[in-house]
């Protein structure tokens, strides 16, 4: 049973690893001339600035709503203060979760407009494996997160207790902190980072479109960068952080009907805890390999307007 446990977060590690192989693979490629290089270096810019500046903020409501959180806690006989440092890590990997997929979006974007010129399928695996960068990465921390306290929490709470005992339910109780977390980031990067889309791509919108008669995309809008900037906040960094909260709470939500369950097994009655955590754990292995077998030929027959869209402007950037 131990054994199975420690192999729920050796299965986050090994998703992480991948993420951070295919994401130097992805940053080795070319990401074009002088002038692709320096628009996707501002696009990039633009959402660290961001970033930087919605963690500001965040941070004190982290900060307020642990301590809240700790203290209300230590008053319930059935969970303990160290849900406050269980928030805090949930927190802390919904907001890592989002930058990891908006570090390897920006890089992958530009990289993957330029393979574009040339190659089909070159472009594809790009823009996939920035995709599956993301992905996996957020899939290794919850899994990394969600086994790692676990285990943690299990010495500290329960150790050798039944898996139905009130020892296991403080357990599970306090792990529910790191959930919590997490969907309290993933909130505020998703809503806030799509108020900031919307607010760029409308003001790209008036301004360019209405205004000047210039394309929303053309490089001549003066909002295209920041249009560009709100894409890579809430739809990816914003997005990153939801698919991590969203994807933790499910996998522990499983994990608290599991503790209700009596079960006869040869896991000590701990099966229906355990196998919410060890499903998603194989699914980063299979998610692996299934990534070895997204190809497309060359002579594939596609749409090819959205390429020679990509080919026109890089005409403009020129």
């Amino acid at each position: 049973m131990n054994n199975l446990f420690y192999a729920v977060p050796a299965m986050g590690v090994i998703g992480l690893l991948y993420t951070l192989i295919k994401f130097k693979w992805v940053d080795k490629q070319d990401a074009g001339n002088d002038r692709m290089k320096e628009i996707s270096t501002y696009i990039a810019e633009g959402a660290m600035a961001f970033l930087k500046a919605e963690w500001k903020i965040l941070s004190y409501f982290v900060v307020i709503v642990a301590l809240l959180l700790g203290f209300m806690a230590s008053r319930n006989p059935n969970s303990d203060w160290t849900i406050a440092i269980a928030f805090i890590i949930g927190a802390v990997s919904s907001a890592l979760a989002g930058y990891i997929g908006m570090k390897v979006a920006t890089k992958a974007n530009v990289r993957t407009a330029n393979a574009a010129r040339t190659s089909l399928a070159k472009a594809l695996k790009v823009s996939f494996t920035g995709g599956s960068v993301m992905g996996l990465g957020v899939a290794g921390l919850a899994v990394l997160g969600l086994g790692s306290l676990f285990l943690v929490l299990k010495h500290l709470f329960a150790p050798g207790a039944a898996a139905n005992s009130e020892e296991m339910v403080k357990t599970i109780e306090v792990l529910t902190g790191f959930s919590l977390g997490a969907e309290s980031i993933a909130l505020f990067a998703r809503v806030g980072g799509g108020i900031y889309t919307k607010a760029a791509d409308v003001g790209a919108d008036l301004v360019g479109k209405v205004e000047a008669g210039i394309p929303e995309d053309d490089p001549r809008n003066p909002a295209t960068i920041a249009d560009n900037v709100g894409d890579n906040v809430g739809d990816v960094a914003g997005m990153g952080a939801d698919l991590f909260g969203s994807y933790v709470a499910t996998v522990l939500a499983t994990m608290v009907l599991g503790q209700e369950t009596i079960s006869n097994d040869n896991f000590g009655g701990y099966a229906p805890i355990l196998l919410p955590m060890l499903i998603a754990s194989i699914g980063i292995i299979l998610s692996i390999i299934s990534t070895l077998f997204v190809r497309i030929s060359e002579n594939a027959s596609i749409n090819t307007s959205s390429v020679w869209y990509i080919i026109y402007y890089q005409s403009k950037w020129n």
